[in-house]
C-alpha cells in the first residue's frame, strides 16, 4: 500500500534527456502502449460482456457454450500481457518500497538498475519462450482442445508480444538514466 510519492520514484513526467533519439523513442513506445490499453479496456469489456452472456444463456435457455470460456481468456490473456509495458513505463509493478527508506540516494539507484537488469532478463528469456511456442503453434497448426478449437497461436502471439514490449519498456528505463535524464 502507497500513502506518497516513493523517494526513488519521479514524477511520471517525460524525461527531460538531451538525446534526442532517445526521447523520441520513449515518446513513441508511451504512444503505443497508450493506444494497447484503450484497446485492452475494450478487450476487458469484450470479456465481461462475453462471460456475462455465457451465463444467462446456460442459465435461462441451457444452451451449449463451446467457445465463450475460451474467447474471454484469449481477451484476458492480451490484455495482460499486452499492456505489462505501460504498467511497467509507470512502475506500477510490485516493488519492495521498504527499502527505499533504509538506503541512500545512490544505494537507492543501484537497487533500481540491479532490479531492472534481473527483470530485463527474467522478461528476455520468457518473451523469447512465448515466441518459441507462437511459432511452434503457428507452424504445426496447433488449435485448443475444446469443440470451438482456434489456434493457440493467438494467446502465445500475445504473450510473446507483450513481453517484449515489456523488454523495451525496461530497457528504455536502463537507458534513460545513462542518456542524462533523472531515473523514472
Amino acid at each position: 500500500m502507497m500513502h506518497g510519492p516513493l523517494g526513488d520514484r519521479d514524477e511520471f513526467s517525460k524525461a527531460a534527456t538531451d538525446n534526442k533519439l532517445v526521447a523520441a523513442f520513449e515518446s513513441a513506445l508511451a504512444f503505443l502502449n497508450h493506444i494497447i490499453v484503450v484497446v485492452a479496456a475494450v478487450a476487458l469489456i469484450a470479456a465481461c460482456a462475453i462471460l456475462s452472456y455465457s451465463v444467462l444463456s446456460r442459465a435461462l435457455y441451457h444452451a451449449a457454450n463451446y467457445w465463450q470460456d475460451e474467447a474471454a481468456v484469449f481477451l484476458l490473456v492480451g490484455a495482460t500481457f499486452m499492456t505489462a509495458a505501460y504498467v511497467q513505463g509507470q512502475r506500477g509493478h510490485i516493488g519492495i518500497e521498504a527499502f527505499v527508506g533504509l538506503l541512500s540516494p545512490a544505494a537507492n539507484r543501484i537497487r533500481l538498475w540491479l532490479v531492472d537488469v534481473a527483470s530485463l532478463l527474467f522478461c528476455a528469456f520468457f518473451a523469447w519462450k512465448s515466441w518459441t511456442l507462437a511459432h511452434e503453434a503457428w507452424a504445426d497448426g496447433q488449435v485448443s482442445n475444446s469443440m470451438w478449437s482456434p489456434p493457440l497461436a493467438i494467446p502465445y502471439g500475445l504473450m510473446a508480444c507483450g513481453m517484449t514490449l515489456l523488454c523495451v519498456q525496461i530497457a528504455l528505463q536502463l537507458v534513460i538514466p545513462l542518456s542524462g535524464a533523472g531515473r523514472r
